[in-house]
């Protein structure tokens, strides 16, 4: 990848405009301005997946038959005119490079461009004939999607990761995030049904063999506990690990018990074999 690419195609410059964006929609939305919310929550969407294309390489999001901004993202800075893919071939691309971005996810951001593009360039209004909760949530998942891919999450997205957030910002944040992962969990519902009925056994009788001692490895980052958990998407077997944050001595015990009962508390991470890849649903070697 090179590393003169200019700044109107770069990866971290599309992500930090894209948090801007996003950071004026929740302003409009405070304001109880629903048509600008959605409208500056269009441009920060596109924005992200161009910055997840970017990342992956500057040609990505480069319109291939302008020769000049094709130098550009070589490294070679012919041109301060780049010009770059439509919305609709970004969706189309971005089907290519996340995982989960599915059909579905697609054609929900193909639509709030096309009603981001009737709002800019004609007389229409179609932001004002759409309801918050017909499309919000749809947005965050969508958001969240492409986030996971990037290594990153919607809180940090939405500077909700900064224990100076103000706390307007967190409730959002908190908002964004549970109607993300309702959809993830729905999503991966739907995959997991249409798998042939064979396949969804295999899966599960795969599942019922694993052991939370043994999935250590599969886990990033540090974690002090893991446990077996039913898949709220697939109902397998499923494991959570979890980094502790906090212990109490419970009041719930028998004065003339020789033990104390201790309250842990974790933030965990789910893992469930039913959506990995057979490469990662091996496990680490013993």
């Amino acid at each position: 990848m090179p590393d003169d690419v200019f700044i109107a195609i770069n990866g971290d410059a599309l992500q930090a405009k894209s948090k801007v964006y996003i950071g004026r929609a929740l302003a409009r939305k405070s304001a109880g301005d629903l048509d600008e919310y959605q409208l500056w929550a269009s441009l920060a969407l596109e924005l992200l997946g161009k910055a997840a294309l970017a990342r992956k390489h500057p040609s990505l999001v480069v319109d291939p038959i302008h020769w000049q901004s094709m130098f550009v993202a070589a490294g070679i800075n012919v041109t301060t005119d780049v010009k770059t893919i439509t919305a609709k071939t970004l969706f189309e691309r971005l089907a290519h490079l996340v995982p989960r971005f599915d059909k579905t996810v697609q054609k929900f951001c193909q639509d709030i461009a096309e009603r981001r593009n009737a709002e800019l360039h004609s007389a229409d209004l179609p932001f004002r004939t759409m309801r918050l909760d017909a499309w919000e949530a749809r947005y965050w998942h969508a958001c969240d999607t492409i986030l996971h891919q990037m290594g990153s999450s919607l809180e940090q997205w939405l500077g909700a990761a900064d224990a100076k957030a103000p706390r307007q910002l967190l409730d959002e944040a908190a908002k964004a995030l549970a109607a993300a992962v309702k959809l993830r969990v729905e999503a991966a519902r739907e995959q997991f049904e249409a798998l042939k009925r064979a396949e969804r056994e295999r899966l599960t009788a795969e599942a019922e063999l694993r052991e939370p001692q043994h999935q250590m490895g599969i886990f990033k980052g540090s974690h002090d506990e893991i446990w077996s958990e039913s898949c709220p998407a697939c109902k397998c077997r499923a494991f959570l690990t979890g980094e502790q944050t906090g212990e109490d001595i419970s009041e719930e015990r028998d004065e003339h018990a020789i033990w104390e009962v201790v309250d842990r508390e974790f933030c965990d991470t789910l893992t469930d074999f039913s959506e990995m890849s057979p490469d990662d649903r091996d496990g680490p070697e013993d």
